[in-house]
């Protein structure tokens, strides 16, 4: 990494249960990350920190977000202690670290030694894409099965799919939610993100299957289901 000046983003976060537990405090990862700069003739272009927020939902941390967006700016690298700073999700890391590259900028986690800088930080993270992959194989394979199973003995899933009402143990088709699934899976297809459908879902009054308004994660898990379907 020598040879050419360094910009780096340093992001850190702790949840109450994290610093109580494990002592990985703000300022620990902080010192640590700062380590890291000088020891690589890094310069620290950035900060960002999201204190007593939990790792489950990137969006909802405001830290991680500015912190991704000046990096790809920048096209520098973003250093964290550890992975699970970043995501306590594998899938969600992969899919950060996918858009820092497309952005041509890295990922650093001091924790895990992982630098994709390298030939050998990137090699780690394509394993970890094809370990979550299989994972994610497996779940639908197990869910498409009992899915099929509960279809054939005519019993209703639980909970009720979108696109579907229940009528006793059985599901019925609901044509009004099945064209508002149409349209998803029609603007997923386009490229929109599942922020930019749920939003236009809500401006147009369209409601969730509870009821209430419609969230990335709710987008995601209908689209899931309908695949597994």
């Amino acid at each position: 990494m020598k040879g050419k000046a360094i910009e780096a983003v340093g992001y850190i976060r702790v949840s109450t249960e994290d610093q109580v537990q494990n002592g990985i405090s703000l300022d620990s990862q902080r010192a640590k990350i700062e380590a890291w700069a000088t020891a690589n003739d890094a310069s620290l272009i950035g900060f960002f920190e999201d204190a007593g927020i939990s790792g489950s939902r990137t969006e909802n941390r405001e830290g991680l977000v500015r912190a991704l967006s000046l990096t790809c700016e920048r096209k520098a690298i973003m250093v964290v202690y550890s992975l699970s700073r970043l995501s306590r999700s594998t899938r969600d890391t992969i899919m950060l670290a996918e858009k820092l590259g497309k952005a041509g900028a890295d990922l650093v986690s001091l924790s895990e030694r992982i630098d994709t800088t390298s030939a050998a930080g990137k090699m780690v993270f394509r394993l970890l894409a094809v370990l979550n992959e299989f994972e994610r194989d497996q779940i639908s394979e197990r869910t498409a099965t009992a899915l099929r199973h509960k279809k054939q003995q005519h019993r209703a899933y639980s909970p009720t799919p979108y696109g579907y009402d229940r009528v006793g143990d059985t599901l019925v088709v609901n044509d009004r939610e099945t064209e508002v699934l149409k349209r998803i899976e029609a603007s997923r297809i386009q490229g929109l993100s599942l922020r930019r459908i749920a939003d236009a879902l809500n401006e147009n009054g369209i409601l969730a299957k509870n009821g209430g308004i419609w969230y990335p994660s709710a987008v995601r898990s209908v689209l899931l289901t309908a695949e597994r379907r």
